[in-house]
């Protein structure tokens, strides 16, 4: 039976792949298109992609042979590669440097995938593979994407993927919500995800959480898994928006925009 690690690598191989496929058609002046985030063009998304996965490799590696973790010097010189690169360079860079971090993954044995502890430096404590692979996936669904959606404004987060990461953006709530935009409205709403068999709470107010599905919810969100990743990242605007979010209740889905606005 595949493990946790096996299930989140694999999605990853996936996911590198098909950017790959991407990647190889896009023209200078696609690169300079505007992407999904939108302070960057779909050269500098690549960027991100590959300076993340360059110091993701440096940590991953750290945590197999225990040495030291990369430090915010080494970080830092890896985005100034990345950012000083042209945008055809960005794209070339993209698909080698991610090769190396999934082909580092796939490599590790089951026992490694089992015993291999990984140190973040803004977690408490070190994470396993499969916590380690799940991060990456969640940088790397989201952005590539970022991506995607500078083509075709219906894209989607990848379907393997969306799924495997529900677990992971509740983790995220306490930098990325702002409940300040709420203005003093609470509420609980029933969160329904329409294409797997989950469904819990959102609790909105001076704190943004997720608790065990309400009772008695003060409004019910209906929505696919992928889309609910979409909002909670602040890319669920209006002209990415799927018809198939909807909500019933005090508050209403530009409302739920502005308390995610994304990162």
């Amino acid at each position: 039976m595949a493990s946790s690690a096996d299930r989140v690598i694999a999605v990853l191989r996936t996911g590198h792949d098909d950017l790959v496929a991407q990647v190889a058609r896009f023209t200078p002046v696609d690169l300079a298109r505007p992407s999904g985030a939108s302070e960057w063009d779909v050269s500098q998304v690549l960027s991100h992609l590959g300076s993340g996965a360059e110091i993701n490799l440096a940590t991953l590696e750290a945590g197999i042979t225990g040495g030291a973790a990369p430090d915010g010097e080494f970080n830092k010189s890896v985005w100034a590669k990345w950012d000083n690169a042209s945008r055809e360079e960005r794209a070339e860079w993209v698909v080698t440097a991610n090769e190396a971090l999934v082909k580092r993954y796939e490599s590790l044995s089951d026992s490694e995938r089992e015993s291999v502890r990984v140190s973040y430096a803004w977690m408490p404590a070190p994470v396993d593979v499969a916590a380690s692979a799940t991060m990456r996936l969640s940088e790397f669904a989201l952005h590539a994407w970022d991506v995607a959606v500078a083509f075709d404004p219906a894209a989607t987060v990848a379907a393997d993927a969306a799924p495997l990461l529900l677990g992971q953006m509740a983790h995220m709530f306490a930098w990325v919500a702002k409940p300040e935009h709420l203005e003093g409205k609470t509420a609980t709403l029933a969160v329904e995800l329409t294409d797997v068999p989950e469904s819990f709470g959102l609790v909105l107010g001076p704190e943004i959480s997720l608790a065990e599905a309400p009772a008695d919810p003060d409004g019910t969100l209906r929505l696919p898994a992928e889309t609910w990743l979409r909002l909670v990242s602040g890319r669920l605007k209006p002209e990415f928006a799927a018809s198939t979010a909807k909500i019933d209740g005090p508050l209403s889905l530009d409302e739920l925009r502005r308390v995610f606005p994304g990162f």
